[in-house]
């Protein structure tokens, strides 16, 4: 066989290349990896990516079927993003057609051309006036020709509906002749003036020595992690570095977790920079992320803000990448592509050959561990911006007080002054809904999911009983369904109950709650956020959505409702993110001139973990807590796998996890290097949820090559496992909790 065989990526969970003939009439050299070609599967048709060229196939030569089309001209990637690619489905072992699959925009898994198409510009027809007799009676019409006519080269028809034109309008304006549609490719922008519209704040000597670290490293792969308190101005250092790459033509790649801080981030970086930002989320349509795609990979978007995703939008010239909030367990995919953002973007900038800035208040013990062995360079901003001072810590001992709704008497006084003083107050409580449970006062039964091993917690607006789990909802039963008895009682608090409270003990003053409930309508955030900006005294109820990012100058008081939840916890990785939640959180007081209180109402007020953090701060907490992982062999001292397996039968489960086990057990048996623990398997540990049982098997290995050499082969043979087709299972690597 003379002709060269395309192997192909294709969007399928099997972990494998596919071969095909070219397709007909095709120029070879156009045949370049990165192009995706329609190739028939089966009885349908699929949109793959060609990974590479080879001389011969082990398919037989008559079963080896053609491509049907070549969909692009040149390759859709990069050469380092084609290769990032190719080292995330290795590493997360993982299907490389899936990978891409997960890098690609929506339209261009389904086969949408990717370069940009043209643009429809409507403008007004040559000798036209707004006194044309055509438009005697039509008011809108005329409207909509004047508003097209101040702008004498035409509006891009994406436009049009922010200048509350409307297409029916102009579609009739068009079929009298009044306006016409001109076709055009489109074309880049070149920059014009300076790249600063606002003056940058001036740096002080800890940002200065920050900013010229990373700076020092422009042009080559120079990791740094950016420990910084809360307020400490860790968004001027990114700002400035990069005003310094836009200065050098190059584009800057900003990761950020969540995407309620896309539009504050878009909005501080708009105010700074003459620049074409793109702002990369899942909440947009599929053209808008196209578009955003193509604009960063031509170069026209010189800055792209993203979450966690964005990590695979391509840049023309690539030459800074910074992930905020490094620690955010935002950054790990938890479903499909098990990726983790943050360690993808440091082998990206290794790729790019450009410096990664991974800034946080609470750096992850993963990437302080880096830094203290020389693999990242560590930057500490041990001071607030502005001469703001640190918030001070008060743990406030609840035990034998009365509650109300989860206020301390104390705490209610606190906030009662610090309003009447004109300022705001943040009470941070981490569970949305009106209760965690439904308690029958006579009998003690508890309202449980019927499909999970979970208690349904009580929505009071919207009369439900929901899982948190997997969204099954129902009405509150009018009576106990095991005693029959009415006394029915909402039992612990949620934010919906808090905020009920507050409105009666503060009753003058605006209660914001901000959780995933109250946020949901769109435009309801920004509404917030302008509120709480406005700098009128308020109460800002909410959960880790508050902990993020955000800056709130008039809030001085913030109080945690209850800090007890992650002290025993059965995942190894609970206080970790306690100590960081609660940091983020107090993090928001103060940040102005007003000094900060931070109140935090625990029922352990003496608990080692809490006094640590309290009066020593995060980093002592981080080194008293890496040491403890090393002692135990935990991570970042080991390394994980954890395989995953549900059914609908519990032993369906099990089954196949004693199979996966004994396969690992006898190919370490062969190894020449058995240092891999095969822990399990046992119960997941919520053994049921959304009706199947689930089960997990734990690998740990002293290093990432070691447990590499297992999970390769180990994967061919749990795809061939005679059990494979009952159960639902997947691997995670470097798994951040293990529920």
């Amino acid at each position: 066989m003379t002709e060269p065989i395309l192997r192909l990526a294709l969007p399928s969970p099997l972990r494998r290349l596919f071969d095909y003939r070219a397709p007909t009439d095709c120029n070879p050299a156009l045949l370049q990896p990165g192009v995706r070609l329609r190739v028939p599967f089966g009885r349908r048709e699929l949109v793959g990516v060609l990974v590479e060229r080879v001389a011969h196939s082990e398919v037989p030569e008559e079963r080896l079927r053609s491509a049907s089309a070549l969909l692009d001209q040149r390759p859709l990637l990069p050469p380092a993003l084609f290769e990032l690619c190719l080292w995330t489905a290795s590493y997360y072992q993982h299907s490389l057609g899936d990978t891409f699959s997960w890098a690609l925009p929506n339209l261009l898994r389904q086969g949408e051309s990717a370069e940009r198409s043209e643009e429809r510009i409507w403008l007004v027809s040559p000798n036209v006036h707004l006194d044309d007799p055509r438009l005697a009676r039509a008011p809108r019409q005329r409207q909509a020709l004047a508003t097209l006519a101040q702008h004498p080269h035409g509006v891009n028809q994406n436009l049009l509906e922010q200048l509350q034109l409307s297409r029916d309008s102009l579609k009739l304006l068009h079929d009298k002749g009044l306006v016409e549609v001109i076709r055009r490719q489109p074309s880049i922008p070149e920059h014009h003036g300076a790249w600063l519209l606002q003056p940058e704040l001036p740096l002080n000597d800890e940002q200065r020595s920050a900013f010229e670290a990373v700076h020092a490293g422009a042009g080559r792969f120079h990791p740094c992690l950016l420990a910084g308190v809360t307020g400490s101005g860790k968004t001027e250092v990114y700002l400035q570095l990069i005003r310094e790459t836009l200065e050098t033509g190059r584009q800057a790649l900003v990761l950020i977790p969540e995407i309620n801080l896309g539009p504050q981030t878009l909005e501080r970086f708009a105010r700074r920079f003459n620049a074409r930002i793109a702002l990369l989320h899942s909440g947009l349509t599929d053209r808008e992320r196209l578009e955003a795609w193509q604009a960063a990979r031509e170069g026209h978007a010189q800055i792209v803000i993203g979450t966690r995703s964005a990590l695979f939008t391509p840049l023309k010239h690539p030459g800074l990448i910074i992930v905020d909030e490094e620690h955010d367990a935002s950054y790990k995919q938890q479903e499909g592509l098990r990726y983790h953002a943050r360690d993808l973007a440091v082998m990206r900038a290794r790729l790019e050959r450009v410096p990664l800035l991974l800034g946080s208040a609470t750096p992850s013990l993963e990437s302080l561990h880096n830094a203290q062995q020389g693999r990242y360079a560590l930057l500490r901003l041990n001071q607030r911006a502005g001469g703001a001072r640190q918030p001070r810590f008060e743990r406030l001992d609840v035990r034998s007080r009365p509650l109300d709704s989860g206020f301390s008497p104390p705490l209610q006084r606190l906030i009662g002054e610090t309003l009447a003083a004109g300022q705001q107050v943040l009470v941070f409580l981490n569970r949305r809904g009106f209760a965690p449970t439904l308690l029958c006062h006579d009998c003690g039964w508890m309202a449980l999911c019927p499909r999970c091993d979970a208690r349904l917690t009580l929505h009071q607006r919207s009369g439900e009983l929901r899982c948190h789990h997997c969204d099954h909802r129902q009405r509150p039963p009018a009576a106990c369904p095991q005693c029959e008895h009415v006394d029915l009682r909402p039992v612990g608090v949620g934010t919906e109950r808090s905020e009920e409270r507050l409105r009666i003990l503060f009753p003058d003053y605006p209660i914001l709650r901000m959780d995933r409930d109250s946020t949901a309508r769109k435009g309801s955030l920004e509404q917030l956020f302008a509120t709480v900006q406005s700098g009128e005294p308020c109460i800002l109820l909410g959960t880790q959505m508050l902990a993020k990012g955000h800056h709130f100058p008039r809030v001085t008081l913030v109080a945690i409702l209850d800090a007890d939840g992650g002290l025993f916890s059965a995942d190894f990785r609970a206080s970790e993110r306690m100590a960081q939640l609660i940091v983020q959180v107090a993090g928001r007081a103060g940040r102005a001139e007003a000094p900060g209180r931070v109140i935090i109402q625990t029922h352990l007020a003496d608990h080692p973990l809490l006094v640590q953090l309290t009066e020593q701060g995060y980093f002592a907490f981080a080194e008293q807590a890496l040491s403890e992982r090393r002692a135990a062999g935990l991570p970042p001292f080991a390394h994980l796998a954890l395989l995953r397996a549900d059914a609908h039968q519990g032993e369906q489960a099990e089954a196949f996890l004693d199979s996966a086990a004994e396969l690992a057990e006898q190919l370490l048996e062969q190894s020449a290097h058995p240092d891999v623990q095969v822990l399990g398997p046992v119960p997941a540990p919520m053994e049921r949820r959304a009706g199947r049982h689930r089960a997990q098997l734990l690998l740990q290995a002293p290093s990432r090559a070691a447990l590499h050499r297992l999970l390769t082969p180990w994967l061919v043979q749990l795809e061939n496992l005679p059990g494979n087709r009952q159960v639902r299972w997947s691997l995670d690597v470097d798994p951040i909790d293990l529920f």
